[in-house]
């Protein structure tokens, strides 16, 4: 292992290595801030220009380089315009954009940044440390385990809702998992539910559906109320710096979803996602009453703690690939076949029959993620003067990328209508204070929540599974755990608040 490292470190540190690095870097970060151009597509672009290269070490560095700058770098619309481009960054936004509505918005991108890059460099040390072993670890891992992770998942609900509004979530959440059933399904190959539309058999598009949640009710929402295009004046957005007393708060976030997000990458078809959605979810249960409050409103914790578990899930991702040959997500398996494409095959043997490959990938993240940072801090004070324009000018701005999105995303003229049908429909419930993210998570966990359970159907011959895999049933029992929790600790409140009202 130690050979393997230093072989890694000399590869790394290659002059033409260091180079992909930054350019992965820089690419893959200015991707990350458009919607609707994410990781999947620049990287599908880049594998003709990443094969050229002739060597398989510094294709992937520079493909690895891509994917977690447009994991980094993705955060950034999230938190300036509430157009959530990457699924893993849709839950930076629900207290980024808050902040950034208060004239905080150079300090919320301070704090994604920093949290990033500390996910990031955890989860690259935790990879070279614990790779081998946990490539075992995800083995133990099928459909019924992954059955029971999507629910754990779900029940993030829980976290998005705010005080009475729990009935709210889970009925925008039944919502989400309807919207996920249109289309064809894996096990299915016929179209359910399209209506004879021929457009809608591959379902509704992430990206569509992320950007009429949330980026054209925001444009709906700065015409109706001209004042919340005030938030951001310039002279507040040089507010970078994050004070003593906040790095104390948010350390712990991140120390925590740092490994919390690698351990969720590392397991095949979790991916940043669900690691980000489970980060927001733990840290707002165990956070106190007080704390709680902030949550979905401006909170740091909010902010830190999705962008430090996405970024880890991110790194440990990598994994599954070159462990197993497994790709975790969509974006690894186009990785997956970029390898492949360079006659380089992970599994197993990679680590020993091409230790270059292998630990070169993972050196370079160390590389990728400080440049990451130099990068973005210098560029936050430029980036955030977005919402010093003017609202005649911010409106077409926002409607331009929501539109563009959408479009690229399936590259239909259809996904326009429906993004204009759901942005008109999540505006109303927005008025009737319909939480809408659990909608969203609803719809992005879905398809593989009913793929896994058919699976598990099949392969255990019926829903006996839940109670013949141990595994299962602790991650269901932790999955209740984050339902009843808050419901516990909030009629236990309104019991102690009764007891005080009693007792005066």
């Amino acid at each position: 292992m130690l050979e393997g490292i230093m072989i890694g470190i000399a590869t790394a540190f290659s002059l033409k290595a260091i180079l992909m690095v930054i350019g992965g870097c820089l690419i893959g970060t200015f991707i990350g801030m458009l919607p609707g151009l994410g990781p999947m597509s620049i990287i599908a672009i880049m594998i003709p220009i990443a094969i050229s290269l002739g060597d398989p070490s510094l294709a992937l560095i520079l493909l690895a380089g891509v994917y977690y700058g447009a994991i980094f770098g993705g955060s950034t619309s999230s938190i300036l315009i509430n157009a959530p481009g990457v699924a893993s960054t849709v839950a930076t936004s629900f207290d980024g954009y808050p902040l950034a509505r208060q004239g905080k918005a150079g300090k919320a991108l301070t704090v994604a940044a920093i949290a990033s890059f500390c996910g990031g460099t955890i989860g690259a040390v935790l990879l070279m440390v614990f790779a081998p072993a946990l490539a075992s670890v995800a083995l133990l891992f099928h459909s019924a385990e992954y059955f029971a992770l999507m629910v754990v998942g779900l029940s993030a609900i829980a976290a998005f809702a705010g005080s009475g509004q729990v009935g709210k979530a889970l009925l925008m959440t039944i919502l989400g998992l309807i919207m996920a059933t249109v289309g064809e399904g894996a096990l299915i190959n016929a179209p359910r539910f399209t209506m004879g539309i021929m457009d809608l058999q591959s379902g509704f598009g992430f990206i569509t559906l992320a950007m009429a949640m949330f980026a054209l009710p925001e444009a709906i929402y700065l015409v109706l109320d001209p004042r919340r295009s005030k938030g951001g004046a310039s002279s507040e957005i040089k507010d970078l710096r994050i004070t003593r007393a906040e790095a104390r708060e948010i350390a712990p976030v991140i120390a925590r979803q740092s490994i919390q997000g690698f351990i969720i990458g590392v397991l095949p078809g979790a991916g940043a996602t669900i690691a980000s959605f489970l980060g927001y979810a733990v840290e707002r249960n165990i956070a106190s009453k007080e704390d709680q409050e902030k949550f979905g409103k401006g909170s740091l914790k909010g902010l830190a703690a999705p962008e430090s578990a996405n970024n880890a899930a991110a790194t440990g991702s990598f994994v599954p690939l070159l462990t197993l040959g497994i790709p975790g997500s969509g974006t690894t398996a186009i990785l997956l076949g970029a390898l492949i494409a360079l006659n380089v095959t992970p599994g197993p043997r990679l680590m020993i029959d091409e230790p270059d490959v292998f630990w070169a990938v993972i050196v370079s993240m160390y590389i990728g993620n400080l440049v990451l940072l130099i990068l973005n801090l210098p560029l936050i004070p430029y980036i955030a003067k977005v919402l010093a324009v003017p609202r005649t000018f911010l409106i077409p701005f926002i409607l331009f990328f929501t539109l563009m999105g959408a479009y690229i995303g399936q590259n239909n003229s259809t996904e326009l209508l429906i993004l204009v049908g759901f942005g008109v429909c999540a505006t109303i419930l927005r008025f009737a204070d319909y939480p809408l993210a659990p909608l969203l998570i609803g719809f992005i966990l879905g398809q593989m929540l009913e793929d896994n359970f058919s699976r598990a159907m099949q392969l255990e011959g019926g829903i006996g599974f839940i109670l013949e895999r141990p595994m299962t049933m602790g991650l269901l029992a932790f999955a209740a755990l984050l339902v009843i929790l808050p419901s516990y600790r909030a009629r236990r409140a309104r019991l102690r608040a009764q007891g005080v009202a009693d007792g005066d």
